[in-house]
């Protein structure tokens, strides 16, 4: 059987793709990778379509065991991830016999790893996605948002691939340094005092515990703004709300659908995989980008995957 079995799960390994789209109307999020580039060069590097199925591995903790020869790719964060007991790097194709167990443990750099197998690992399409979203019960490997449990078998259709590719050093993501997160600001970012915009982009912020695939919490100067009542409106991929303590909550890929707070703006979609790599605790920076700075950061970065 060309499958992975699960020896131990872990806290967080689940199912992810880019993503569902176009249902935002009937309440349905977007789900997906929450590093969707560190996501697509695992896929990239055995060759796959950018859209298959990959595992987010979240925190580490989970083991899997070889059922049957397999090539696989491991990029995103180190997650102190064995091969047996031979270490294995992030941003690597590797291979897999049969009984060999893969196992990873505990953060180093980054939180989230990315686990890509010959044309993606198999699960059913519910919305054009198979991503997992729990809180909508949506995707995952029987489609009922669950992460992954011990004993389930993670399998894939593809062949080997005659031919891997390497990553190029450009692309090897360091998540040690604070970084600089770049925000497109929004409509009501007039309505927010100077010293709160001057603040917001000149001090350091700090990522709350209360971090998840909802979205993160920032911790560090007050925002003040002048709104105080607003109407609920579509909530985009890395909205930055900011509720009335003052303290901005960005949202990522399983957040809700629509929102009331004011929203300082948004980051960039390469920005909300760098927040998605950092831990509670880590510092960052905002800088904010006007929309064509944007667009044309996001253009070189699909243009890596081109070929």
């Amino acid at each position: 059987m060309k499958a992975l079995k699960v020896i131990r799960s872990g806290p967080l390994a689940s199912i992810q793709d880019q993503g569902r789209f176009h249902v935002r109307h009937l309440g349905v999020t977007q789900g997906g990778g929450a590093d969707w580039v560190a996501m697509t060069w695992a896929n990239w590097l055995l060759g796959n379509p950018s859209s298959a199925p990959v595992l987010e591995v979240t925190f580490g903790g989970l083991q899997l065991q070889a059922l049957h020869p397999v090539t696989l790719a491991l990029c995103g964060a180190d997650l102190d991830a064995h091969l047996d007991q031979q270490a294995l790097a992030p941003g690597h194709v590797f291979s897999m016999q049969r009984g060999q167990c893969l196992s990873f443990n505990q953060p180093r750099q980054g939180v989230r790893a990315y686990l890509a197998a010959p044309a993606g690992f198999c699960a059913p399409l519910l919305m054009g996605s198979c991503a997992t979203v729990s809180r909508e019960q949506l995707g995952g490997l029987a489609g009922d948002g669950q992460i992954l449990s011990q004993d389930q078998l993670l399998m894939w259709s593809g062949e080997q691939p005659a031919q891997c590719r390497q990553l190029p050093d450009a692309a090897r993501a360091s998540y040690t340094s604070e970084p600089q997160l770049d925000l497109i600001l929004g409509a009501q970012c007039s309505q927010f005092s100077g010293f709160s915009l001057f603040q917001a982009f000149n001090q350091t912020w700090q990522v709350d515990q209360r971090a998840d695939r909802m979205g993160v919490r920032l911790t560090g100067p007050k925002l003040q703004c002048s709104i105080s009542n607003l109407v609920s409106e579509g909530i985009p991929l890395g909205a930055v709300q900011v509720p009335p303590d003052g303290q901005p909550i960005v949202l990522l890929n399983d957040r809700q659908t629509i929102g009331g707070y004011p929203r300082l703006g948004a980051l960039t979609p390469y920005a909300v995989a760098q927040l998605a790599q950092l831990m509670p605790g880590s510092q960052l920076r905002l800088r904010p980008i006007c929309l064509e700075q944007a667009q044309r950061q996001h253009r070189r970065l699909l243009n890596q995957w081109a070929d």
